[in-house]
């Protein structure tokens, strides 16, 4: 830290409890009191250097009073920026500092230490430390604009605070290698062998800086909030980057708000723990009005804060009691680039003395509407079709894709509690659209923990709640486990059977059609089934059609057998409607579906004839009943291989 050095006569001030006594050998003639301590001094070293203080002590002289006592307890910087003024007034030897030079500079032209008074006075003194010291070194500069905030009126008034904030933001802006070394050589400072930096040829025992971005993050946060705010802004009319501003603003409001460290990596505790002795722990409406201070200088720009940064700020606000403008600000912001976010992040505590549950499911419904209006006017949300009806795989697809998988992810994280109601966990599941999941898979998860969790349902209630659910894009393994799911409704067993053996008769038909114009192109051109020789220009040679041939009777054997086990499945299925329709009055329509054979020589059944056997199912299990052991039996028989 800089200092400069002042006058040249030996210490003669003691102090006694809270009085301060000139040990000149003369007694004092004055008092001047400053808060709670007096300065018994004399009259002439403080006249030739004060014009305040000439022009009060001549007043009390002119009315006749004896004893001159004076009160200064307005001083800027207080006793002690009037301790130093006294001891220039009387030459004794001090330091002016980086730490001292403000309050010193206040104070002198509150007691009118000009140069008119007396040459080389102290306003002359501050000016020209401040100028040619100060102002030049970055540690220097922040160290006197942090002390601004004790005398910020006259600091202000003074063009102090303006003079560090213009000289610390062209600073931020410059490579840090260009100032505080006088030496500079191939882009940056000397080095000796031994790793320490040179000055001047002559070894400082320092090591090199690494010149990243955050180099000055730590020493800015030492500023408070109205001057941290000055310095940013300064820095953002230079032109520096929004991500460096951000990553300020992140470091900033991790050491004043404790709450944004609550998941922080144990390696960062000691760190952590070194920010706190630094700084007291601020009250929380002062933290209240910090986030809310933060919140209005993030930029409101997608990708440029950070998820987790964000989280965390709406955390923090929740539990503070934000404004609903700061809460809503954040919950916009988050919505903007919520495809970013991870399952961590949203699972938000509730805090709410009005609702019961574990998360605040409320939030996040905020934050996937905002998600879903951002994407709508951006026209990302607009899937193509291809010639089969199927949805195009497009890059505009990817954000709420994403943001599907994550919604899903965080329904099966929610859906064990106990207290969370039904409208609010489908209303979340169905605000994502159709052609957001690609799969239903983890749509199906969710349910299924739901409905273990919530066993007190009713049948139509889990109706309603399946409907979110498209049974025609779940996999193998979701459809297996869904055909034994015993909390399902019987419809939804139902419809997943008939979705998986039309999917089935699908894939028959499409090996059919292709293996059939390759052996009749092979009776047509008499390729040889067998033997060595083929005929000369034809691509394949006869041992290809051969084993060709063979996989093609292996795969129509393996298709009879499935005709089978799919004629045994639909006689079982209409022999329990017959039977259950018997049983009870209360099931008026039984299971009249035909069975339909997956002969190799019958056509694909259309897309009509596809529906209205759906129509046959479902009007045949309108009735309720569970009878899911006897269909899971029979769906464990059903193979794919083929």
């Amino acid at each position: 830290m800089a200092c400069l050095k002042l006058g040249s006569r030996a210490d003669v001030f003691r102090k006694q409890g809270q009085e301060w006594y000139c040990t000149s050998g003369l007694p004092s003639d004055i008092t001047v009191v400053v808060g709670d301590q007096s300065f018994h001094l004399h009259k002439f070293p403080l006249l030739s250097k004060s014009g305040l203080l000439e022009r009060i002590i001549r007043e009390k002289i002119d009315k006749g009073e004896d004893s001159c006592l004076i009160d200064l307890s307005d001083i800027p910087g207080g006793a002690k920026a009037f301790e130093l003024a006294a001891k220039f007034c009387y030459g004794v030897k001090f330091e002016m500092t980086s730490s001292n030079v403000v309050h010193l500079r206040c104070a002198a032209d509150y007691l009118e230490m000009t140069e008119e008074i007396s040459e080389g006075n102290l306003i002359a003194q501050t000016e020209n430390f401040l100028t040619q010291t100060v102002l030049r070194s970055w540690k220097d500069s922040i160290k006197a604009l942090q002390t601004c905030d004790d005398v910020l009126d006259i600091a202000e008034r003074l063009q102090i605070v303006k003079r560090c904030v213009d000289s610390l933001a062209t600073k931020s802006c410059s490579d840090p290698d260009l100032f505080g070394w006088p030496v500079v050589q191939y882009g940056g400072p000397m080095q000796s062998p031994g790793g320490s930096l040179l000055w001047n040829g002559i070894s400082t025992g320092a090591r090199p800086r690494n010149s990243s971005p955050d180099w000055w993050y730590d020493d800015v946060s030492c500023l408070s909030l109205p001057l941290y705010k000055r310095l940013i802004s300064a820095m953002e009319y230079r032109g520096i980057s929004q991500d460096i501003i951000v990553g300020s603003l992140n470091h900033y409001a991790k050491r004043r708000l404790p709450g944004l460290n609550r998941r922080k990596s144990t390696s960062d505790v000691s760190s952590c723990l070194s920010m706190t002795t630094l700084t007291s722990i601020p009250s929380e409406e002062e933290q209240k009005y910090l986030l809310e201070e933060i919140d209005r200088l993030l930029p409101f720009q997608r990708g440029v804060t950070s998820c987790k940064l964000l989280f965390g700020l709406l955390r923090t606000a929740i539990i503070l009691k934000a404004n609903p403008s700061c809460l809503s600000n954040l919950e916009r912001r988050i919505g903007m680039q919520l495809d970013k976010a991870t399952l961590e992040d949203l699972l938000i505590p509730n805090i709410s003395d009005s609702v019961e549950t574990l998360y605040d499911v409320d939030c996040i419904q905020r934050i996937l509407d905002h998600f879903l209006a951002m994407d709508q006017e951006s026209g990302g949300a607009s899937p193509g079709l291809g010639e089969d009806g199927q949805i195009l795989a497009s890059p505009s697809l990817m954000p709420i894709t994403m943001v599907a998988k994550l919604i899903d992810g965080y329904l099966a994280e929610v859906a064990p509690d106990a207290n969370l109601k039904l409208p609010k966990f489908q209303s979340l599941a169905a605000a994502i659209p159709d052609y957001a999941r690609p799969i239903d898979d983890g749509l199906y998860r969710a349910i299924d923990i739901y409905l273990k969790a919530h066993p007190h349902l009713s049948e139509s209630e889990k109706e309603e709640l399946c409907r979110v659910m498209d049974c025609q894009k779940l996999s193998l393994e979701a459809c297996t486990h869904a055909a034994q799911n015993e909390r399902l409704p019987l419809r939804v067993i139902v419809q997943v059977l008939f979705f998986e053996q039309l999917q089935l008769r699908s894939s028959i038909a499409e090996c059919l059609m292709v293996s059939e114009p390759l052996e009749g192109g092979s009776r047509q051109l008499g390729l040889p089934i067998s033997g060595e020789h083929h005929r000369a220009g034809w691509p394949l040679p006869s041992r290809e059609n051969q084993t060709l041939r063979e996989g093609m009777d292996t795969m129509k054997q393996r298709v009879a057998e499935l005709e089978k086990e799919c004629s045994a499945m639909r006689e079982d299925i209409e022999r329990l409607g017959r039977s259950r329709s018997a049983g009870k009055s209360r099931f008026p329509f039984s299971l009249a579906v035909k069975p339909q054979i997956c002969s190799t020589k019958e056509a694909a059944p259309t897309a009509k004839a596809s529906e209205d056997k759906l129509a046959v199912v479902k009007s045949g299990t309108s009735g309720g009943g569970t009878p899911q052991r006897k269909l899971g039996r029979h769906k464990k028989n059903i193979s794919v291989d083929a």
